[in-house]
């Protein structure tokens, strides 16, 4: 057996092997990080399809442009920030965003109800696969990835308030998805 197909590379090896075009530090690359940015990509696609083309894109653009790590911050923190951007690009080439009235928002966050921490990762992950991509997309930038709603309208091209709406109807879809999951566990009908 190969003894180098065992070493496990630096970050910095494996940088400098893709800026060469070593097709061996790509693979490994790819292979370190695959996993965790396809979970990236599972929370912002509605399928494991859109899923799996997120992922390419992602990796795609991640061997373009791997010259241009300058070492501020994480190496995986600058993957994982190309795989959002990816996420967001898929997305705002559909237009699927819906302002709700500020009424529905408040009955929105009146309603919601963190039970999500009750649920496995999987099934998070299933739920909010069902929303819209719009809704979708807002609640992964808001959530999980913590922008503002501020950063989210100008990234997406969109009002702060329908940023705002498409959150609070995400979470009113969530917690109405969420009991029909948590009452089918229980057999409630």
């Amino acid at each position: 057996m190969n003894e180098q197909s065992n070493q496990i590379f630096s970050d910095t090896d494996l940088i400098e092997g893709c800026i060469r075009g070593d097709r061996k530090m790509q693979h490994d690359l790819y292979q370190r990080f695959a996993p965790k940015m396809y979970g990236v990509c599972l929370r912002y696609a509605g399928n494991v399809e859109e899923a799996e083309d997120i992922l390419q894109e992602g990796f795609i653009k991640i061997f373009n442009k791997i010259g241009s790590y300058r070492g501020e911050g994480s190496f995986e923190g600058w993957i994982r920030r190309i795989f959002v951007n990816t996420a967001i690009e898929h997305f705002r080439k559909k237009t699927y965003l819906q302002p709700i009235t500020e009424m529905e928002e408040s009955t929105v966050e009146g309603k919601y109800l963190s039970v999500l921490d009750t649920l496995a990762e999987k099934d998070i992950i299933q739920l909010v696969q069902q929303l819209s991509p719009g809704y979708r997309t807002v609640f992964n930038m808001y959530v999980v990835e913590g922008y503002t709603h501020r950063q989210i309208s100008e990234i997406l091209g969109i009002s702060e308030g329908t940023s705002k709406s498409q959150l609070s109807r995400a979470k009113l879809i969530l917690q109405d998805l969420v009991k029909t999951f948590i009452d089918k566990r229980k057999g409630t009908p």
